[in-house]
């Protein structure tokens, strides 16, 4: 199975979406499965995101290119401070924390041909990585309910607030208060 494709068609694009509508800029990893490292849009993309999320499900560990971009937003995470939000999709976080089940043993075909030192560096990032707050999809009833959660998660630790004034502007008001402080004076 190729990367994402069992998050893609649903949750993804659902959330991508919910993103949208909050004004949030996203960037979009739509490359194919080409090769093992990671695009320079893609690197620089994650070097200059103020927040990562990841969306972890039963397939991810079977693609190299999301391992190394979950090392990727690892290293940011240890050298920057960058939040990083994980989501765990249709599985439990015990299962990326220990790479067990479905997850596992993808993640142990994956790792077949590859250095120790690689090895090594994807199970510390998953195992930190999982050990983050963040949302497993099992304990909400509604999808829809959790991507918005989400989506107002990102929000909060962007500095962001949605405005019912203006739902096109976020951040708006701030502006508005400046506006109205200098037209006491």
């Amino acid at each position: 199975m190729r990367k994402w494709e069992d998050v893609r068609g649903t949750f993804l694009n659902h959330f991508f979406k919910e993103l949208e509508r909050k004004s949030i800029i996203a960037f979009k990893d739509n490359e194919s499965e080409r090769s093992q490292n990671l695009s320079p849009e893609l690197t620089h993309a994650i070097r200059e995101s103020r927040i990562a999320v990841v969306v972890f499900s039963k397939n991810y560990s079977s693609s190299t290119w999301c391992l190394n971009e979950l090392l990727q937003v690892y290293e940011c995470y240890q050298s920057m401070d960058l939040p990083v939000i994980p989501i765990f999709y249709g599985l439990d976080p015990s299962h990326v924390r220990k790479q067990t089940g479905e997850f596992g043993k993808n993640f142990e075909k994956t790792c077949r041909n590859k250095t120790e030192a690689c090895v090594y560096q994807w199970r510390r990032a998953l195992c930190d990585v999982s050990n983050f707050l963040g949302y497993h999809s099992p304990n909400w009833a509604n999808e829809a309910t959790m991507i918005e959660q989400v989506a107002n998660d990102v929000l909060f630790k962007l500095n962001l607030t949605p405005s019912s004034d203006f739902p096109e502007f976020v951040g708006i008001e701030d502006h508005i208060a400046a506006m109205n402080s200098v037209d006491k004076r």
